[in-house]
């Protein structure tokens, strides 16, 4: 009886043990989701401002902007950021502020 008292607790102290890492990654794994959906929503949408009014318009600029601010956010809470045009993760703080200017696009 002993023995089995004791395997209870030891299977409730490891199930206790693993909803805690549960919880503890459920906020980092959600950063992580809401950084790469902001980029990829931002990047969607200076590439349609761009489509619609240039890369030199105010509207490409306003998304270009808000573009460099959601991956110094991500970078700053979570030391990565989303390449949507790679689709992929950076852990280095490696972005060009200027990769979505004009120039890069106008020889596709």
């Amino acid at each position: 009886m002993n023995l089995t008292l004791q395997s209870f607790r030891t299977t409730i102290m490891g199930l206790a043990l693993g909803a805690s890492f549960l919880l503890v990654a459920a906020p980092i794994v959600r950063a992580d989701d809401d950084c790469q959906k902001r980029i990829i929503h931002l990047d969607h949408k200076l590439h349609e401002a761009a489509e619609h009014h240039g890369w030199d318009s105010p509207e490409a600029a306003k998304y270009r902007l808000q573009l460099a601010d959601a991956r110094a956010w991500c970078w700053e809470h979570s030391h990565r950021w989303w390449d949507e045009d790679e689709h992929r993760w950076h852990t280095e703080r490696d972005w060009d502020d200027y990769d979505h200017d004009h120039h890069d696009h106008d020889h596709h």
